[in-house]
C-alpha cells in the first residue's frame, strides 16, 4: 500500500490473471460427455441463435491498429483521445443456449490524433476467455441456458467443474463485455458479475489488458458496470449485487484509487439493479420488483429472472458517505425496472433522478428472444422527485418510447444539467438515431412516438438500413464555463445493407443531419453496448503509470 499526494491511501498493484485449469483428460472428457448427453436429451437445438445472426454475430479475429482511415469530414480538436465501445463477441460457439449478453468483452477503439484516425479492436483477455483458450471451446455456463431444469443442470455442470478445478474460478468468471470508465489512471472494462478489468490504451491506440482489480483484496463482491466519477472530487461510487445477503453492497472509492469499506444495504429479496446513480450529498438505490429467483426456474419452469408486476417500485436516498445504511431513505413509486439513469441532482428539499423508465418489461429482453421485436418495450424518460423533507415522491413522463442509454455532458455528473442525449430504439438492440432533450421545455403531452417538438430539440436520424449505439458527448472544452451542448456526438454505426460500419461524429449543439465527421471501418463491428471517450490527457496520464 502506498500514499496519495495528500495523504490519502492508494490501492495495490493490478491482479495478473493467471488461471490453472486442471487439463486432466479424465476429469474434463468425463463432464464434457455428461453435459453433451444433457444437451443432446433436453436442448432444442433447432431454435436459431438469434444473438449470434446478422451484425449481432461476432467477428472472427481481433484488429491489431489500422492506421490512415478514411475521414469525411473532419476531425475536431477536442476528439484527440481514443473512443472505446465494448460488447459481447463470443470467440467460440455455445454449446446448447445464448445470449447477447453471454459473450466475450472486445473493445473497439478508434484512436484519434490530428485529424487521423487509427481502429483497433481486441478482446479483454479476462480469467474467463483464457482459460476457454485453453480448452479450445465454450466450457462456462451461460444466461442463455437458463431456463428450467436444463438449466439447474447446466448450473450444475458448472459447479461440477469448478469442484474438479478443470476451471479455475479463484479470478471470477465475467465477460468484462458491458461498459467502460476511467478512474485513477485506468480505463476499467466491467461486467456486473465479476471485478473490474484494467486497460492500458497504449500511444497507438492499441489495447492492452493489464488485470484484475481487487482494490487490495477489499473488493470482495461483484463490481457494477455503471459505477460514477464525481467530475469535482473524482471519487468514484459504485455497488455490487448479489444472490445472498446482503444483496446490495455499497462502496466509495477515493480519488487516489482506495477503496471505502463495505456499505451493506437491506432488501427484502435479491434483484438485479443494473445502474444507480449519485447527486452532490447522496447516491440513490434502486429497489425495483425485477426478481433472481432459481428455484422458480426449475419449479415452475420459468426464466430465471422474474418481474412482479404487483409490487412497487423503491428508491433508497442515501447519503453517500454513509458508513452504515441506518440514514438511508425510502420512496415507493409505481412498479416498473430501470436499466439506465441520465443524471441525478438535488433542488432545495427535493432528489430528483432524470431516468429511463420501463413499465411492466417483457423479460424476454432479459433471458433471451428469438423475436426482432417485442410487444412491451415502452423505455421512456422521465422525472423522478424524492422529497427529503416530506417524504414524498412523484414522477413525470417526459418522452414517448423508446429511448434508452441516456447520455449527458459528464462534466455535470451529480448536478443540475439542461441536456440528456439518447438514443432511439426500434427494437430491444437496435439504434434508429439519436434524440436530444432539452429538459427546461416541457414535454408535449399525447405523443406516441418520439419527434421534435416540446422538450424534444433535436433528432439526428441514422437512415434506412443504418443502426448504430450509444453516443457519448465530448465536450469542446472542459469543465462548466462554456454551453453545456457545445461540443460533439460520437458513435459507433453499422450499414445492414452494404455490411460496413463507420464512426459517426455529430454536432451536439445543432444536431445536423450531416454528420461532422464519418470515419469508414476496416471491419465489420457488430452490435454492442456501452462506449467511453478517453481524453488525450487520460491517455498521457495513465501512460506514466
Amino acid at each position: 500500500m502506498v500514499m496519495g499526494k495528500e495523504g490519502e491511501k492508494e490501492e495495490g498493484e493490478v491482479v495478473v490473471v493467471n488461471p490453472k485449469p486442471n487439463k486432466g483428460f479424465t476429469s474434463k472428457a468425463s463432464i464434457d460427455w455428461i453435459e453433451s448427453l444433457i444437451v443432446k436429451c433436453m436442448y432444442d437445438s433447432s431454435v436459431p441463435h438469434h444473438w449470434l445472426s446478422g451484425n449481432f454475430a461476432p467477428v472472427l479475429d481481433e484488429t491489431p491498429p489500422c492506421t490512415n482511415l478514411p475521414v469525411i469530414g473532419h476531425l475536431p480538436e477536442c476528439l484527440n483521445g481514443e473512443f472505446v465501445r465494448v460488447g459481447p463477441n463470443p470467440k467460440f460457439s455455445p454449446v446448447a443456449g445464448y445470449h447477447w449478453f453471454d459473450g466475450d468483452g472486445m473493445i473497439h477503439g478508434l484512436r484519434i490524433k490530428d485529424g487521423k484516425a487509427t481502429y483497433v479492436s481486441r478482446y479483454v483477455k479476462t480469467s474467463r476467455i483464457k482459460q476457454e483458450e485453453t480448452f479450445g471451446g465454450a466450457k462456462f455456463m451461460k444466461l442463455g441456458d437458463l431456463k428450467g431444469l436444463f438449466g439447474l443442470l447446466m448450473v450444475n455442470m458448472q459447479m461440477l467443474r469448478a469442484k474438479l478445478k478443470v476451471l479455475d474460478m479463484s479470478y471470477g468468471f465475467g465477460t468484462a463485455n458491458t461498459a467502460m470508465i476511467y478512474h485513477h489512471g485506468k480505463l476499467l472494462a466491467l461486467s456486473e458479475g465479476d471485478k473490474p478489468y484494467a486497460i492500458k490504451v497504449l500511444e497507438d491506440g492499441d489495447l492492452q489488458t493489464l488485470g484484475l482489480l481487487d482494490y487490495d483484496k477489499r473488493l470482495t463482491h461483484s463490481f457494477t458496470a455503471h459505477p460514477k466519477v464525481d467530475p469535482y472530487t473524482g471519487e468514484m461510487f459504485t455497488f455490487g449485487y448479489s444472490q445472498t445477503p446482503p444483496y446490495i453492497t455499497y462502496r466509495v472509492i477515493s480519488r487516489n484509487g482506495f477503496m471505502n469499506d463495505p456499505v451493506p444495504i437491506t432488501l427484502a429479496d435479491p434483484i438485479m439493479m443494473h445502474d444507480f446513480a449519485i447527486t452532490e450529498n447522496y447516491a440513490i438505490i434502486m429497489d425495483l420488483p425485477l426478481y433472481i429467483k432459481p428455484m422458480e426456474m426449475v419449479k415452475e419452469k420459468k426464466l430465471i429472472v422474474t418481474f412482479d408486476a404487483t409490487k412497487k417500485a423503491r428508491f433508497g436516498v442515501l447519503p453517500r458517505y454513509a458508513k452504515n445504511e441506518m440514514l438511508i431513505k425510502w420512496f415507493e413509486l409505481p412498479n416498473c425496472f430501470i436499466f439506465h439513469n441520465a443524471n441525478a441532482w438535488e433542488e432545495g428539499d427535493e432528489v430528483v433522478l432524470i431516468t429511463c423508465r420501463l413499465e411492466n418489461p417483457d423479460l424476454d429482453m432479459i433471458n433471451g428472444s428469438t423475436k426482432e421485436k417485442l410487444e412491451n418495450f415502452n423505455n421512456e424518460l422521465f422525472e423522478m422527485r424524492f422529497n427529503m423533507k416530506s417524504g414524498q415522491a412523484s414522477q413525470k413522463k417526459l418522452s414517448a418510447s423508446a429511448v434508452d442509454f441516456p447520455r449527458i455532458n459528464e462534466s455535470y455528473t451529480g448536478r443540475k444539467q439542461r441536456y440528456v442525449y439518447g438514443t432511439i430504439l426500434d427494437c430491444i438492440a437496435k439504434v434508429t438515431g439519436i434524440v436530444k432533450f432539452d429538459l427546461q421545455m416541457n414535454p408535449e403531452m399525447g405523443k406516441t412516438k418520439l419527434e421534435v417538438g416540446g422538450n424534444v430539440q433535436r433528432i439526428f436520424d441514422l437512415g434506412v438500413g443504418r443502426f448504430g449505439s450509444e453516443a457519448i458527448f465530448v465536450p469542446r472544452q472542459p469543465g462548466v464555463t462554456s454551453e453545456e451542448d457545445d461540443g460533439y456526438l460520437i458513435h459507433f454505426v453499422h450499414n445492414e445493407k452494404t455490411g460496413k460500419s463507420a464512426v459517426n461524429v455529430i454536432d451536439a449543439k445543432t444536431m445536423s443531419p450531416d454528420p461532422v465527421a464519418v470515419v469508414e471501418l476496416p471491419n465489420r463491428v457488430p452490435y454492442g453496448f456501452h462506449a467511453f471517450f478517453m481524453t488525450e490527457e487520460q491517455l498521457q496520464e495513465q501512460a506514466k503509470l
